[in-house]
């Protein structure tokens, strides 16, 4: 079976499916291709000061250039190197220490620094990093963006799977704030493309959620199910 994926590389909850999208992979003999989706195409008609925390838009412009760079990959050396990128990108963002809740941090993660390491982490030239301030990439991310949005409605974000494509099944999510055991990863993905292949099934959703349980968010080895709050509040208890 083939599963596509459209992620944004800031998307904490993309990161997360991801990181479960592959268990399943070696579980249910999926092979996954990685697709493009940047929340700052999504939103840019937005007015990000009324809308959003101020860190918002310099985490998603971020996320655009580093979309730019995956674009490039993928031409020049393939989707085996984009899978690498993919992986590395959420490594860099989110299985380390927490990022300060401000414009300037957010900033650093488009940054030609930090993607140079992403990119040095996949095995891949550093020279690709001239992708992310080349406006001329973001047809090719809109183009996939746009594409992700017409099977899902565009009243969504990321992540966006489709399976057996280009013609099969697509929804949003599933979005989950922590990795499921390996017997559970099975279990959530029969269940999830279970209920999106019922004729006239569109949504099934609860807007309280626990941070995601990754090391960006304050989350070690020894603390699973305590994060901080999202914005640096006091410790919560998910257990």
């Amino acid at each position: 079976m083939d599963v596509r994926l459209w992620f944004d590389p800031i998307c904490p909850f993309c990161w997360m499916t991801s990181k479960w999208l592959r268990v399943v992979a070696r579980q249910r003999d999926l092979a996954i291709e990685w697709r493009f989706i940047s929340l700052r195409l999504v939103n840019a008609g937005v007015d990000y000061d009324a809308q959003f925390p101020p860190e918002y838009e310099a985490g998603h412009t971020a996320g655009l250039r580093g979309l730019r760079v995956a674009a490039r990959t993928r031409k020049e050396h393939g989707t085996e190197a984009l899978d690498r990128l993919q992986e590395a990108f959420g490594q860099h963002v989110f299985e380390r220490e927490p990022v300060p809740d401000t414009a300037s941090a957010r900033e650093t993660q488009g940054s030609e620094a930090f993607l140079a390491a992403v990119l040095t982490a996949a095995d891949l030239p550093t020279s690709l990093v001239e992708a992310a301030d080349d406006t001329a990439w973001d047809e090719v991310v809109q183009a996939e963006t746009d594409e992700a949005l017409a099977l899902t409605g565009r009243d969504v974000g990321t992540p966006i799977i489709q399976v057996d494509p280009p013609d099969g099944l697509a929804f949003f999510g599933p979005v989950i704030s922590r990795m499921p055991t390996e017997e559970q990863a099975g279990e959530l993905w029969d269940h999830a493309v279970g209920l999106a292949r019922f004729p006239g099934f569109a949504e099934l959703k609860r807007s309280l959620r626990e941070q995601p349980q990754l090391p960006s968010f304050g989350v070690s080895t020894d603390q699973v199910g305590v994060t901080e709050d999202w914005h640096g509040g006091s410790r919560r208890q998910h257990r």
